[in-house]
């Protein structure tokens, strides 16, 4: 996950839709978001233990405004940089890993927005691979 957001961010930062979002990015931003989707994907608990889990990551959503535009870019820059950054590619993994990231990006449309959901104490969504039966070549 380390490998995969310090090459999102890279491109991230060059990117004309996304770089006035993250101007002034703070350097250990790529490395909170490692944790986070390492969490999320049922490694260890280090983003809820050192950041405070998902309240702390729901209240960085709150008053940015990000756009539809802008959720629908970082979306396609991560599923980019999952290859760049040489993820699995095989379709369980990454079947699981894009509902995430829709399901993610839309709540922090939703956080973001000027009515936002109320920021509460939930654990962090843990996703796994066995929400796809795996793919069986025939014969």
């Amino acid at each position: 996950m380390h490998r995969l957001t310090e090459v999102f961010y890279g491109h991230v930062l060059e990117d004309p839709v996304l770089a006035p979002v993250f101007a002034g990015l703070d350097a250990g931003h790529p490395r909170h978001v490692a944790q986070w989707l390492g969490e999320v994907f049922g490694g260890p608990k280090a983003y809820t233990a050192g950041r405070g889990g998902h309240p702390h990551m729901a209240a960085r959503h709150l008053g940015r405004g990000v756009t539809e535009k802008q959720r629908r870019r970082w979306v396609d820059l991560l599923q980019d940089a999952l290859d760049e950054a040489g993820l699995p590619s095989d379709p369980e993994f990454r079947a699981v890993f894009v509902h995430y990231i829709e399901w993610g990006t839309r709540m922090a449309v939703l956080y973001s927005g000027e009515n936002p959901l109320p920021v509460d104490a939930a654990d962090v969504p843990v996703r796994d691979r066995g929400r796809t039966p795996p793919w069986q070549p025939e014969g």
